[in-house]
């Protein structure tokens, strides 16, 4: 199978889609069709066996449409998505810019012809020629001249909607082009009866027909729907901000050694092997791994992480991350289409134009509404004849009719509130694969959690050391404990040489080290026999001592083993030294999410591989609903299924790699904290945090988004069911009310423009979060540490400055206003860090300022200039 991507020109309604969707659906070997009409472009899954590409455009093209390979399926990939991004953005402004021309041009013709028509029942000034039985032809002709132009300036709703008319392929052109053509072609009838009037002396016959003009309806037609049509393009061109956002965060080039020297090139044209330099806030372009150096790097665009990352050797850095302090190097492991960014801007851009279950019953209304419409218009026509009216009146409720009923609301319903609803989930670091994942996650009604990894850290850390010698005290224990365990490459081992270094313990060094694999290990320490291990290895190796009680031992163990930990048992020549309990602690978020799911009435499930034991513990602690415990990887798929067959929606939460047939067989499965390493082909939905609280936001994103096109989709079929009736004349036996074509092609593009807006309501939409408190007193614990590590680099900076300049660092605070966003924000510390002499620049969004950090005299307009020519207005500049 090939999945292939293609432009489409043309489509302009919900019918349009339907139609180039049906149309490719019937060529043999096509699996899948998703036509989007908010990107104008076409994904086509076939069988390369019985099908070309050839035959795709030729069909698309065939019933009236413009059809062309995509930059990216057309290998045209020098530029990478930033250059397909900046092609379709220049198209759509092209688009913009013209209609805004054709709706310019088409008003100011408007206006003199309104004026003429309808000026004297107004009660307005107008010349003399053209008022009167006797100048009636001459008001007539002045508005076909008047007319013609504001037809030939709009000509592409006839040219499109007659040609997919002819094709049997009727939309929202279609019903446009015949009721203004019917207007037209009735005002020039009448011009004939009035010719006709006024050579056989009928000035009756010349009164009737010249108030039965409706050149006036058939430019106003046009005209308001060209209204309509700009002000959702303008409103569409919104709806893809998120991933603009995304694409401009690249950086457009990159720093990098060759042959020795550093030089700088096009982003793209970074090779994978290639050693990039990053300085301070500088972006960085590729994902890689550090070699040398190390920097403070700001992960929150891509991983949403609010506190900068310290990156050491071998340390991973991705894509459009910043610097904000120290200098490295790093060697590009990922580069072009397969860094993280590109990975995340094709996520998004693949979610926002595939169709969601819900939209597809749309479509399927769409494929059949014109041509109903048209049926309608005709009846409509027929039944008021039949009753005794008018032709007049008849053929004015038809026009009505065809022009109030074009079902663009109804096209853009869904397409574009799922387009803001991936774009907002990007902006909180979660990746949804598709609409359908976007509208399932409302209905789920379980949640099955793995355990590692998701509610824990993934990481054993130490949580209990209790001293079993009286003559050691703790820093001693844990100091000869951690030395003894180094050798090991046991997590738990680590989790001990951890805490000591965390401690700053130092640990001595270690001779005659033994591991015996499952039991423990043996080492000496500044001359003593240490043994660590379990219990039953202790007392294989009789090291216990007479004077311990081993019941007493065994009894504090599974005390702590009770409770969700690990117990290590440590012995000093050959008397028990003490115990030091490790456990994969849970996170804070994750408790937090857990008592959320059951808010939202959620029922949680925990799958581990840990004893009944430990597993029970972590539940009664998280107040899990239920535990499944000693569970295999392989097994988890299987559990998975269990709570399927009994009917339950499924969203499994795994780390996305060992938990892929659990991901893959649930309605919908979530990677979370996949960070570079995207379980694109098992997840549905990729969180690229560690929190199990973006699990949360998007369930609750997934039921905003749902009830947003609920709403829309509500609004957009009763405006037809009450439009129609309505238009075609409904309300005037009993009340004299008529609706008039100018006013049902208002009606109709402010339709469609409500619906638009509606949906970019959900560009407003934030998590609930109510632990807000909580979740600033663990940024507040964080930012401590990340504030000791601060101190301690700026200390060393300070002090490396003042070996070499014999001067302290310097500061000053700029107020900068126009920042906007994030993307702002990173534009001015990247102007700033440029300047020589700026050591970093921090940016405060909230409070429009930038801290710069100099290593030498820099004048405050230097600083000004740097950000004036970023493009924000600098207003003061001052030394703190």
């Amino acid at each position: 199978m090939k999945k292939e991507k293609y432009n489409v020109t043309g489509m302009t309604c919900a019918a349009c889609q339907a139609n180039v969707t049906r149309c490719v659906q019937k060529l043999e070997g096509v699996e899948e069709v998703d036509v989007s009409l908010l990107a104008n472009q076409m994904t086509v899954r076939y069988d390369e066996t019985k099908l070309d590409r050839e035959m795709i455009l030729q069909s698309v093209q065939g019933i009236g449409y413009g059809a062309s390979l995509t930059g990216a399926d057309a290998k045209d990939r020098s530029g990478g998505f930033r250059s397909e991004w900046e092609s379709r953005q220049s198209r759509a402004e092209e688009e913009r810019r013209s209609m805004k021309v054709r709706l310019t041009a088409s008003v100011i013709l408007l206006i003199p012809l309104m004026y003429v028509a309808m000026g004297a029942m107004m009660g307005l000034p107008v010349p003399g020629i053209l008022t009167g039985m006797e100048n009636a032809m001459i008001s007539a002709l002045t508005q076909l001249i008047l007319t013609i132009p504001i037809l030939v300036l709009n000509r592409k709703f006839y040219k499109v909607g007659l040609k997919a008319l002819v094709k049997r392929a009727p939309n929202m052109d279609s019903l446009v082009a015949i009721g203004s053509g019917a207007s037209l072609v009735y005002g020039l009838f009448a011009m004939y009866r009035m010719a006709y009037g006024f050579g056989h002396q009928d000035m009756a016959l010349v009164h009737e027909y010249a108030h039965a003009l409706y050149f006036e309806s058939s430019a106003m037609i046009l005209t308001l729907v060209t209204v309509g049509k700009y002000l959702e393009a303008r409103s569409k061109s919104k709806t893809s901000d998120a991933l603009g956002k995304l694409v401009d965060l690249a950086p457009k080039n990159a720093v990098v050694l060759r042959d020795g020297k550093e030089m700088t090139i096009p982003a793209e044209q970074v090779a994978a092997g290639d050693t990039v330099v990053i300085r301070p806030g500088e972006s960085i372009p590729v994902d890689g791994i550090v070699t040398e150096g190390y920097g403070y790097v700001d992960q929150a665009a891509i991983t949403g992480e609010s506190i900068p990352v310290e990156k050491q050797p071998g340390d991973t850095v991705i894509s459009a991350t910043i610097n904000k302090n120290g200098t490295f190097r790093f060697q590009a492991s990922k580069v072009g289409e397969d860094t993280t960014l590109s990975q995340i801007i094709r996520l998004v851009d693949e979610a926002g134009n595939s169709k969601a279950p819900i939209a597809r019953m749309a479509d399927k209304v769409s494929g059949i509404f014109v041509p109903v419409v048209i049926g309608i218009a005709v009846l409509t026509a027929v039944v008021w004849i039949l009753a005794g009216q008018t032709f007049e009146f008849a053929l004015s409720n038809a026009i009505a009719v065809l022009v109030i009923s074009c079902p663009c609301a109804l096209g853009l319903a869904t397409p574009v509130a799922i387009m803001v609803g991936t774009g907002k989930a990007a902006e909180y670091g979660i990746l949804v694969k598709s609409a359908e994942s976007l509208e399932n996650l409302h209905s789920i009604d379980t949640v099955i959690l793995d355990k590692t990894g998701t509610i824990t850290s993934g990481h054993p850390q130490v949580t209990d050391i209790e001293l079993l010698d009286e003559s050691m005290e703790e820093q001693e224990f844990l100091a000869q404990a951690a030395a003894v365990e180094a050798g090991s490459e046991h997590p738990l081992a680590q989790a001990v040489v951890e805490k000591a270094k965390r401690d700053g313990v130092a640990i001595p060094e270690v001779k005659n080290f033994e591991a015996t694999a499952g039991r423990g290990v043996r080492a000496e320490v500044k001359g003593q026999s240490y043994i660590a291990g379990n219990l039953a290895f202790m007392k294989e190796e009789q090291a216990l001592g007479e004077g311990v009680d081993a019941k007493e031992v065994q009894n504090k163990m599974e005390k702590f083993a009770s409770q969700g930990k690990t117990p290590l048992l440590f012995a000093r020549e050959g008397c028990a030294a003490g115990i030091i309990a490790v456990a994969d602690t849970v996170r804070d978020s994750s408790r937090e999410a857990i008592r959320q799911f059951r808010e939202m009435g959620l029922h949680v499930v925990m799958l581990t591989g840990d004893n009944k034991v430990t597993a029970e513990a972590i539940r009664q602690e998280l107040d899990i609903e239920e535990a499944v415990s000693d569970v295999l990887p392989t097994e988890k798929e299987a559990c998975v299924r269990s709570y399927q067959k009994r009917g339950h929606k499924v969203a499994m939460v795994g780390d996305g790699i060992n938990d892929a047939p659990a991901l893959t067989r649930a309605d919908i499965g979530i990677a979370i904290g996949a960070g570079t390493d995207i379980a694109i082909e098992s997840a549905d939905v990729v969180l690229m945090k560690d929190s199990l609280q973006d699990v949360v936001t998007a369930i609750e994103l997934s039921k905003s988004v749902i009830r947003n096109i609920h709403m829309n989709l509500f609004w957009a079929f009763f405006y037809n069911i009450l439009g129609i009736p309505v238009a075609a004349g409904a309300l005037f036996p009993a009340f004299g009310l008529r609706l008039s074509p100018m006013i049902g092609s208002a009606a109709m593009s402010l339709s469609s423009v409500c619906v638009v807006t509606n949906a970019l309501r959900l560009r407003f939409f934030k998590p609930s979060r109510s632990e807000n408190e909580r979740e600033s007193k663990i940024q507040e614990a964080a930012g401590a540490d990340m504030q000791a590590d601060d101190d301690d680099v700026n200390m060393k900076n300070k002090n490396q400055d003042e070996n070499e300049k014999g001067s302290m660092v310097m500061k000053k605070k700029l107020i900068v206003e126009g920042m906007m966003c994030a993307h702002c924000k990173m534009h001015v510390e990247k102007a700033l860090a440029a300047v020589e002499g700026v050591k970093s620049a921090q940016v405060d969004l909230d409070k429009k300022q930038a801290e710069v950090e100099l290593s030498a005299d820099v004048a405050d307009q230097v600083l000004m200039d740097a950000v004036k020519e970023a493009g924000y207005e600098p207003v003061s500049c001052t030394a703190e």
